[in-house]
């Protein structure tokens, strides 16, 4: 979708409109001077009230805004920035009103660098002024040298000159100080090194190089498609769709890369590196502010080739986008909650078709949703069946708990004893998966059974011992154990409820005092620095037992791991969330599948008290596709996704009065008609969140009924007051 070059005087005279990155509906009309030659895509600085604020110049429309022309305030400056492309303001408007987000809270997602969009700091080289040496001062080999590499090539700084020429700085300051040098000023090199498409990778097997080749002649060609790689996992599906991304280089294309969890990358990083030959561009939050700076604007000069990142990458600004891959596209992590709230996976699909270019989707356990669009043909699918170099898939079994019970105040069952002393025995590595954090999700008073709950949200405070304090998952609040119990003041009366992973760790170190134990949760691993440290010390064999929650499910491979052992298999199944048999089914699975990944057997045992439960039957049958199969026959008939749409609308306030006078408004104008129902109001799940009393309707439509046209012809009729936020979730995957 090429941009139109044209200036914005020729479109629209002395008037141009301007969409801010803040949360407002449209654009703002602005007098541009013919001398600035605005274009759409342009960053200009404009002023907004008493303030200067930056901006895009959005394309032009028809009429103005009913601002006088007199009275309209002039554009200050065209930023020296790349411009945003066409196809980006087209994915911000198609996100904007598919989400029902404002036009500018979905720019900010584009431009979320305002540094960036300021030109860089030049760099000071050297080049020669093809003066001769004075009379009676001749060269020096020393300089002699330095001449010679700046005759060779480019103007060089000071310190690459003093490098190449093999001499001390301070000859390069001689040189310069005999005229023979003199300063120039360059703009800063790229620090993104191009990834070479020829770089030898892993010899991939005949099924692999057939995938492969299929996926990287789609992306040389061009064009949207969706493709599904469906693998099992260490089937290699990485390897298969680099493939693809070397495709996209060698087309002088760029290639992004979402991942769910990208601070926990390093192997992803590593196999990267082993066949590309360098790094890619990173965009993740662990990021500091100079790198974001760094990578946005090598990113939307087209320097950063390649782009590997987490959900928000999708909306940065490429120039030359040739290939989208969406790995684990199952994993919840790709639904963003918070503000502009939006499902990576399927505005990629969106990004895709709009950009006019391919999309992979990758995934041992793909969605509901993406197999749906396979079979009713939108959506191609290729399969990687077999693990790669020969290994098997882990053998499957149920540990009933209410036949082999745990002993008291403990988590272990007797089998999974068992097998963890005959894996340690045999010098092997075994995981022990439980998705809580902390020691205990509950402390209570043993005298009068008052829980400790966080005085912020509906939800209890979980103790997290190794840092000695008690944490809401939910809003953050921390604070320490108290000695008496709040409601009856009774002395050491306190006692955990339940185990974190903190907790299991105590009784695993019990067990087996000379296991060498390590952590693996959000809590302890830090950032992507701590997550390359961990997985390099559980390859070199110097970690006998890790412990974690869901982010050791996220990609690792771990060659000498045999044993996976799932404490709470359970844990997912609770609640009333219409996708916890699926989630559950795919989280156990994958976290199944980092057993016996290289010449070594593996095996998973799931501790349960439902072993008859349709996705534990079908963990251990390895049937995948009957499981799957029955959870969509569930929901067609149920009407719920991906067979049918729905949408929530979340009422938030600080007084439970407001939010409930707020809410009767909202259900007395409720649509009604044929093909959908509005459920609610009732209160949230987590009543209470960081302060704000919390109310939700949910809105069911048939899979033909556009949610959006209803939603905002009910919200015309409402008048929300400025106290009660609300938030409206186009398909929801949290119902909290």
């Amino acid at each position: 979708m090429p941009d139109s070059q044209s200036s914005f005087a020729a479109l629209s005279g002395a008037r141009c409109r301007v969409l801010l990155p803040l949360p407002l509906a449209g654009a703002y009309d602005y007098e541009a001077d013919p001398a600035l030659d605005l274009a759409p895509g342009d960053f200009v600085a404009v002023p907004l009230g008493g303030r200067e604020t930056i901006g895009v110049v959005w394309d032009a429309a028809d009429g103005d805004d009913g601002v006088d022309q007199a009275r309209l305030k002039p554009v200050i400056a065209r930023l020296e920035a790349p411009a945003l492309p066409a196809v980006s303001r087209r994915f911000v408007e198609w996100v904007a009103d598919y989400c029902m987000a404002p036009l500018g809270a979905v720019l900010r997602m584009t431009m979320s660098v305002s540094a960036a969009l300021q030109l860089p700091r030049p760099v000071a080289a050297w080049r020669p002024t093809g003066l001769p040496p004075a009379a009676g001062r001749p060269l020096t080999p020393a300089r002699g040298r330095v001449l010679a590499v700046l005759a060779a090539g480019p103007p060089r700084t000071t310190r690459e000159l003093a490098r190449e020429a093999g001499v001390g700085p301070g000859v390069v300051q001689g040189l310069a100080a005999q005229g023979l040098i003199e300063p120039v000023l360059l703009p800063p090199a790229s620090p993104y090194l191009a990834p070479s498409p020829w770089t030898n990778g892993v010899t991939l097997s005949p099924a692999q190089a057939t995938v492969a080749a299929g996926l990287a002649a789609r992306t040389t060609e061009g064009g949207f498609s969706t493709t599904l790689i469906d693998g099992v996992t260490g089937s290699g599906k990485t390897e298969v769709y680099f493939e693809a991304v070397a495709a996209s280089l060698a087309a002088g294309r760029q290639a992004l890369v979402l991942l769910p969890e990208i601070a926990l990358s390093a192997q992803w990083l590593d196999r990267f590196v082993a066949r590309f030959g360098v790094r890619p561009a990173e965009w993740h939050s662990d990021l500091t502010g100079a790198e974001r700076r760094v990578a946005w604007r090598a990113i939307a000069a087209g320097d950063a080739r390649v782009v590997v990142g987490a959900r928000s990458a999708l909306f940065l600004p490429y120039p030359a986008l040739g290939l989208i891959v969406v790995d684990e596209e199952h994993d919840a992590a790709y639904k963003q909650e918070d503000g502009v709230v939006y499902q990576a996976r399927d505005m990629a699909v969106v990004r895709a078709r709009l950009g006019d270019i391919p999309l992979l989707l990758a995934s041992a356990t793909p969605s509901l949703e993406t197999l749906r669009n396979v079979r009713l043909g939108r959506y191609e699918r290729v399969l990687l069946p077999d693990r790669h170099a020969g290994a098997s898939l882990p053998r499957v079994a149920a540990i009933d708990l209410r036949r082999d019970k745990p002993p008291r105040q403990s988590w272990l069952s007797p089998p999974l004893r068992a097998a963890l002393v005959e894996t340690l025995a045999e010098g092997e590595q075994s995981l022990l998966f439980l998705n809580r954090r902390g020691y205990a999700p509950l402390t209570l008073c043993r005298h009068c059974g008052h829980r400790l709950q966080c005085p912020r949200c509906t939800a209890w405070l979980v103790e997290h011992r190794l840092t000695g304090r008690l944490q809401c998952h939910h809003c953050g609040l921390t604070t320490v154990l108290p000695n008496r119990c709040p409601a009856c003041d009774a002395e050491g009366s306190l006692a955990a409820c339940g185990p974190g992973v903190e907790r299991l760790a105590e009784e695993v170190t019990g067990l087996f005092p000379n296991a060498r134990l390590a952590l693996m949760t959000s809590d302890t691993i830090g950032g992507p620095a701590a997550a390359a440290a961990l997985v390099e010390e559980m390859q070199a064999g110097r970690i006998d037992l890790l412990i974690g929650t869901q982010i050791v499910a996220k990609g690792h491979h771990f060659p000498k791991l045999t044993l996976v052992g799932v404490v709470d298999a359970d844990l997912g199944l609770n609640g009333g969330d219409l996708r916890a048999a699926e989630r559950t089914f795919q989280l156990l699975h994958q976290v199944g599948g980092r057993a016996g990944r290289a010449e070594r057997p593996g095996r998973v045992l799931l501790q349960t008290f439902q072993p008859e439960q349709p996705v534990m039957r079908a963990l251990v049958a390895g049937d995948r596709d009957g499981f799957l199969a029955l959870e969509a026959a569930e929901r067609k008939r149920a009407g719920l996704p991906p067979y049918g749409r729905l949408a929530a609308l979340i009422l938030a306030a600080p007084s439970s009065d407001q939010v409930d006078a707020t809410a009767r408004a909202l259900a007395r104008a409720a649509p009604a008609g044929d093909g959908f129902t509005v459920l609610g109001p009732a209160p949230a799940p987590l009543a209470i969140l960081r302060g704000q009393h919390r109310r939700r309707f949910l809105l069911k439509c048939r899979r033909d009924v556009r949610p959006q046209p209803l939603i905002r012809s009910w919200l015309a009729a409402v008048k929300i007051p400025h106290a009660v936020r609300l938030q409206v979730d186009i398909d929801p995957y949290s119902f909290l």
